[in-house]
């Protein structure tokens, strides 16, 4: 088991680990015991009562956080011409086509989201074992493939994020930073845990949300009470 510091276990008392939280006051509990020196990050972790290893039980979406997540992502956009103008105009950070894919074939990673046309993932394909390996591949079920670049990056640096099942059957997800005021945090959650309910795999059985929790980057965690999230 991990060894923690005096003051994370000072701050951990805060919260009972016993105790299943309501999501406003598991919030609260999580802004109290984030005692790092920078902005951390708040989390959610659900584990899900569906099946990881079956192609029908895979959950995996995107949703736009209202009050975003703190962090502006810089965006990579694959496109060429008129496509290319509305990128730029979107605000995207990097925008181009072979010149960007050779770049990436050299080394380069200086972003965080590719966005691609569809005529342009013939090419954008042949990184495949360099940005898949990396999670930045783009995806049509992410909404990273389309002719629509402009809303594509709007929503990115909005503050849409990408969900995905793990292995292990569960699901990781930023909400924000603890410097954001609770009720922004507590909107944040609600549209993350809104958009795991409606994208339910119509083959998974029993209770689908089990186990909540939310924490800090650093900080302890508090279990929420699922059963009112369902």
């Amino acid at each position: 088991m991990a060894k923690h510091g005096k003051k994370y276990l000072e701050v951990a008392k805060l919260i009972n680990a016993e105790t299943f939280y309501e999501p406003a006051e598991a919030i609260e509990l999580v802004k109290k015991t984030a005692r790092a020196k920078f902005d951390e990050t708040v989390e959610v972790a659900v584990r899900l009562g569906v099946d990881p290893r079956k192609q029908d039980q895979a959950v995996r979406g995107v949703v736009v956080l209202p009050h975003g997540t703190g962090k502006t992502k810089r965006v990579l956009v694959f496109a060429k011409g008129e496509k290319a103008k509305e990128a730029e105009a979107a605000g995207a950070d990097f925008v181009g086509d072979l010149d960007m894919i050779n770049k990436i074939q050299q080394g380069w990673f200086d972003f965080d989201v590719c966005v691609a046309t569809p005529d342009m993932m013939s090419e954008v394909g042949k990184l495949g074992r360099i940005l898949g390996g990396k999670g930045l591949m783009p995806n049509p079920k992410a909404g990273t493939v389309t002719f629509d670049v402009t809303k594509a990056v709007q929503e990115i640096k909005a503050g849409k994020i990408e969900y995905r099942l793990d292995k292990a059957g569960q699901i990781h997800a930023p909400i924000g930073k603890v410097s954001f005021d609770a009720e922004k945090l507590a909107e944040n959650f609600k549209a993350l845990i809104d958009a795991l309910n409606r994208a339910k795999p119509a083959a998974a059985k029993g209770v689908y949300l089990k186990n909540v929790a939310v924490a800090s980057t650093m900080g302890p965690s508090a279990r929420i009470n699922a059963a009112n999230l369902r």
